[in-house]
């Protein structure tokens, strides 16, 4: 079979030695270390809400300037955590990757974040079951596989491209390692070598290396995906198209364990803000789109173009269902692939969604499903 031709490159808070301890972590992560992501920026100052504070007197939250984490840019810019909790002061710390807000939870920089599949799966494994708990879904959908659009492909045969992931071992990595093997194609999944050239490149350099012509194509979430095809490329997989009903997770709210078990409270007031932001921008998209797109501007100090919003936000959709039964079945493709080292994707006990069901149940809303994966059934107090 012919190869695809490619076209050449073209210019186109809680104790002191925690506290400390987070202070490191976070400039660690601002000076770029750490599995190659770097914050966009510095920890924000700190919201406060009206009335008495909860059992803690502060809590972080980490989460990225994405579309698939709109829940956490609403929440924190039209203040539904705050108000949720009272005088429990809010801190936030934005994050490029996974991993990075992987180190921050596990270093206690930050309490609870929004992160991928796949980095939550790698932090619960690689701990024991000791580093995290999801406790609820954000998103769903909102990836696809972009190419260059002066690339001749035919068909979906991108042998002998470059295609860029945001990371390796990451959601968006694990799903193109696994979609080229079902092609029965060969690539290796550490080196990315093979018949499929796989780069790994953070998000904010893909469109970059993009319009260069340095790579040919990208498996991307929103909006990177979006500014893709607004530089030229066109939609060759909608990763949507791959799973039974067109819903898989792509983003996540995970809490420390110890912040769980000392500060329930806390945590279901950032849940009740989180069930409420996500009501909010399904039922005003219009204001929704502007309220996430003033938090991302915010926070990198660019807003995303008109254009690259409306179509980012038409794949996204945004739930509290975390989606337990995708998330397993990423979990048992990243251990085919070989990405999770000697360890079984045993995730028995990764969720615990009862405060979420019992914010859902307040709301008059079906509870979720942690599809046989959750903590034991004793209620949360």
């Amino acid at each position: 079979m012919r190869l695809p031709e490619r076209r050449p490159a073209s210019p186109r808070s809680r104790r002191p030695f925690r506290a400390a301890l987070a202070l490191l972590v976070l400039l660690f992560l601002a000076a770029g270390c750490g599995y190659g992501s770097r914050a966009p920026g510095a920890a924000a100052a700190p919201a406060v809400g009206t009335g008495p504070p909860l059992s803690a007197d502060e809590v972080s939250v980490g989460y990225f300037a994405n579309v698939t984490h709109a829940t956490a840019l609403a929440g924190v810019h039209k203040g539904w955590f705050t108000r949720e909790l009272g005088g429990t002061r809010l801190r936030t710390q934005v994050f490029n990757g996974g991993p990075s807000a992987l180190e921050a939870l596990n270093a206690g920089a930050v309490d609870i974040a929004w992160m991928g599949p796949s980095p939550a799966v790698n932090g619960y494994l690689r701990s024991e079951g000791r580093g995290l708990r999801i406790v609820s879904g954000a998103a769903s959908g909102g990836v696809a596989l972009v190419v260059d659009g002066d690339t001749t492909v035919r068909g979906t045969d991108v042998r002998g491209l470059r295609i860029a992931t945001p990371e390796a071992g990451n959601t968006q990595d694990v799903a193109l390692l696994h979609w080229i093997r079902e092609q029965g194609w060969e690539v290796d999944p550490h080196t990315g070598r093979g018949d499929v050239t796989v780069v790994r490149q953070s998000s904010k350099e893909i469109p970059t290396s993009f319009r260069r012509g340095t790579i040919d194509g990208a498996w991307v979430p929103q909006p990177v995906a979006a500014q893709l095809v607004a530089a030229g490329g066109r939609v060759l997989v909608d990763e949507s198209d791959l799973w039974d009903g067109g819903a898989f997770v792509t983003a996540l709210v995970v809490v420390s364990p110890s912040f769980l078990a000392d500060h329930p409270d806390v945590v279901e007031a950032v849940l009740r803000g989180s069930v409420r932001a996500n009501a909010w921008l399904k039922s005003r998209p219009a204001e929704g789109k502007a309220a996430v797109n003033d938090a991302i501007e915010s926070v990198t100090g660019r807003p995303l173009e008109p254009g690259v919003l409306d179509a980012a936000w038409r794949h996204v959709r945004l739930t509290d269902d975390p989606l337990a039964a995708t998330l397993a079945e990423e979990a048992d493709r990243a251990g085919r692939l070989g990405l999770l080292g000697t360890r079984r994707a045993d995730l028995a006990g990764i969720f615990d969604l009862r405060l979420l069901n019992r914010v859902l149940a307040q709301r008059g809303e079906p509870a979720v499903d942690d599809a046989g994966l959750g903590v034991a059934a004793t209620p949360t107090t």
